[in-house]
């Protein structure tokens, strides 16, 4: 991992605009180049991000996500900058718009829904654990593919995600009501699940397996698979 120097890192923010800040400072930037950077700060003393910093998680999900084929942020580099005590990606963004942007302009439809349970299906087989997945992270793209932001809350199994884990996955964006509202119109669930075990592409078994699990999560939030 580089290190950026005061000089060069105020450089290469200077007139950059501001996206994401807290009480600790600065978490997104835009930078004049259309670049972002996103800072990662260490939020306790000792903690595994001593060892293996956000930042790194970030970039080698990246680079894994690339291999995989899922589309994400592109050009990525990674930097220490001591002098703000933080950890700094530096990349290119993901064209398009978010599936939460798709909400706010009431643009989202029923393709829409049917597409991300596929996509949500191909990360389970791929064995792709994203703990932050929600619809502000999933990106449109001017292709209409389906891609992934924000990827450093993130672990890659080596096989397809057994249904208990794809289960709890859905944990993630059944936190945002509009989301739940909009992928689960009336509480209606099955256009969800129908596309999700049909994306699988596993045995007749299984797939009952799987829709149990998800049908018995849904089911804690209030949905029901009908």
């Amino acid at each position: 991992m580089k290190t950026l120097s005061k000089e060069k890192y105020l450089a290469l923010r200077e007139g950059a605009e501001v996206l994401a800040a807290d009480g600790h400072g600065d978490k997104v930037l835009k930078l004049n180049d259309g670049r972002i950077m996103k800072l990662f700060r260490r939020k306790r003393l000792f903690s595994s991000a001593l060892i293996y910093p956000y930042g790194k998680r970030f970039f080698d999900n990246v680079k894994h996500l690339t291999k995989l084929g899922i589309q994400t942020v592109s050009k990525a580099a990674v930097y220490r900058v001591p002098t703000i005590s933080r950890v700094a990606v530096v990349y290119q963004p993901l064209p398009g718009d978010s599936l939460d942007d798709l909400i706010n302009n009431q643009q989202f439809q029923e393709k829409h829904i049917q597409q991300f349970a596929a996509f949500l299906a191909k990360l389970h087989k791929l064995g792709i654990y994203f703990r932050s997945i929600h619809l502000g992270n999933v990106i449109l793209t001017p292709e209409n593919k389906l891609g992934l932001i924000d990827v450093s809350d993130m672990k890659i199994y080596r096989k397809t995600l057994p249904a208990g884990l794809c289960a709890r996955n859905l944990q993630h964006f059944c936190r945002y009501p509009a989301h739940v509202a909009a992928l689960f119109p009336n509480a209606q669930s099955k256009l969800f699940l129908d596309s999700y075990i049909n994306a699988l592409n596993i045995k007749e078994k299984k797939k009952t397996h799987y829709r149990s699990a998800l049908e018995k999560q849904l089911k804690r939030n209030n949905l029901v698979g009908n």
